[in-house]
């Protein structure tokens, strides 16, 4: 398989919005499951399009997956103060599993985030569940950051994780 990370396409958005919130509803990380309110922000992809860059991974004319890349504070960011990028919404299709796909998505978020002006450190968010992403995030050289971790939703159990790396 021939992997190509690349800009998404506006063409592309329905379908990359598809491909990350089956990834979210089929590995169970919506707490309401269709019904959920982030399920319409996981399919938005024009929206986050428009204040961040979302990247594709490809064989051929195939998605495969997707990741948003934050290159500083913003809209899009949810944790990334000045000098940060941020990586949110990583998502692999379930039949592309396995391949390398969500490390080489990873692998391009740093790449733009070493060739961003000012930039010095990534950080992205990611629930306890995930467990083959933090792998991923700690093979390449990402550490956990417990005084960043946070709850969406204030008020409730629900914690996200922080990573962080400094490049």
């Amino acid at each position: 398989m021939d992997i190509v990370i690349r800009e998404a396409q506006p063409t592309e958005y329905d379908e990359i919005g598809e491909i990350t919130a089956q990834a979210y509803l089929q590995d169970d990380l919506l707490t309401f499951g269709e019904s959920d309110w982030y399920l319409g922000e996981l399919k938005n992809v024009a929206k986050r399009a428009t204040a961040a860059e979302v990247l594709a991974a490809t064989d051929g004319d195939r998605l495969l997956g997707t990741v948003t890349f934050v290159p500083a504070p913003g809209p899009m960011a949810d944790l990334a103060g000045p000098g940060e990028a941020e990586i949110r919404m990583l998502a692999v299709a379930h039949a592309a599993r396995g391949r390398g796909v969500g490390e080489a998505l990873v692998g391009a978020c740093l790449d733009r985030a070493r060739a961003t002006p000012g930039c010095t450190a990534i950080v992205l968010s990611t629930q306890p569940a995930m467990r083959a992403a933090h792998r991923i995030y700690e093979r390449l050289g990402f550490v956990r950051a417990p005084h960043r971790d946070w709850q969406p939703i204030p008020g409730s159990d629900f914690t996200l994780l922080t990573y962080e790396l400094t490049l």
